[in-house]
């Protein structure tokens, strides 16, 4: 199925994407030939219940998974057939998570946690001066600049999933991908993670794809995309209505 069609140079294209499960004889489909194509700067929410695939598509749109059938192309690279070693360089570099849980390293400070990034990636350029003020600059944007030394155990829920926003974006990705992002909050804070991922991509012209069940936080979106047993809905559904 399919949704929407976007430029050849969209951060995110899907086309016809199965992820099956075998097991013996028999075989599970989890996502099953799934076409979804995201605009710059485009914010999708991925609405479904608990089983639909969505997390699995979302996995494999990261470069966590790989499918079984399909094309998978982010920020212009067609990473379908690329080696382990090739995703995890992919991952580090092109492509910032958010999880459902936040994942933080907890002994490391709010702005390590956001440095680790640089480390890992090894991206040429970037010195840990360099690094540093970036931490700074995304930590202040998230309202967390009185926070850079704190713990992740001294933080909030909300503040630990601000973190990982920042965490996301400190490589200026193509395309951040959301997985449940509001789950572990109560309404009040889960709306105003919303709202902040909501102004941080805009602001950045980020794109943005969000997992969710919940029918509310698909209005922070600017289209919603239904998958119900791996399929996904011919036509998006408006965003925040049911």
């Amino acid at each position: 199925m399919s949704s929407n069609p976007a430029p050849s140079g969209a951060p995110l294209r899907l086309e016809a994407v199965r992820k099956v499960y075998r097991s013996g004889d028999s075989e599970i489909v989890a996502v099953d030939h799934a076409t979804l194509t995201v605009a710059d700067g485009e914010i999708v929410a991925l609405l479904g219940p608990s089983g639909s695939g969505k997390t699995t598509l979302l996995s494999i749109a990261g470069g966590l998974l790989t499918s079984t059938e399909g094309r998978v192309v982010v920020g212009g690279q067609d990473i379908t057939d690329r080696s382990p070693r090739e995703l995890t360089e992919f991952r580090r570099t092109t492509v910032g998570f958010v999880f459902q849980s936040v994942n933080l390293v907890p002994f490391l400070t709010a702005e390590e946690n956001l440095l680790v990034v640089a480390e890992l990636s090894g991206r040429s350029g970037m010195s840990r001066r360099d690094a540093r003020q970036r931490a700074k600059e995304l930590l202040d944007e998230l309202g967390l600049g009185h926070r850079a030394g704190n713990l992740p155990s001294q933080l909030s829920g909300g503040e630990r999933q601000r973190v990982a926003i920042g965490r996301a974006l400190f490589n200026r990705p193509a395309l951040v991908l959301f997985d449940e992002p509001t789950s572990a909050l109560d309404t009040k804070i889960g709306e105003q993670v919303m709202e902040l991922i909501q102004n941080e991509m805009r602001s950045r012209g980020t794109a943005a794809v969000i997992v969710t069940h919940d029918t509310r936080m698909t209005h922070y979106a600017d289209r919603t995309v239904r998958i119900v047993d791996g399929v996904l809905s011919d036509d998006p559904v408006a965003a925040g209505h049911p």
